[in-house]
């Protein structure tokens, strides 16, 4: 799974717009779409909020980690 597609999922699961889901990483409405679109990634910032996000939902934060570090989802 991509980086993006991993990002939108998790903001689907949580029934949130992509403002709504801004609003709770504190970033732009722009980043979201553009990590969404997979123009760009979340920078080390923006990575500690989506994992803060995640554990505090019990959402699942690894795949989004390795999509972002490049690590293949089966860890070879």
């Amino acid at each position: 799974m991509s980086l993006a597609e991993a990002i939108k999922n998790t903001r689907m699961k949580s029934l949130l717009s992509q403002e709504d889901f801004a609003k709770e990483l504190n970033v732009s409405v722009g980043s979201i779409n553009r990590w969404e679109n997979g123009k760009t990634k979340p920078n080390i910032i923006a990575m500690k909020a989506i994992k803060a996000f995640c554990e505090e939902r019990k959402l699942k934060y690894d795949v989004i980690e390795e999509a972002w570090i490049g690590v293949p989802s089966d860890g070879k």
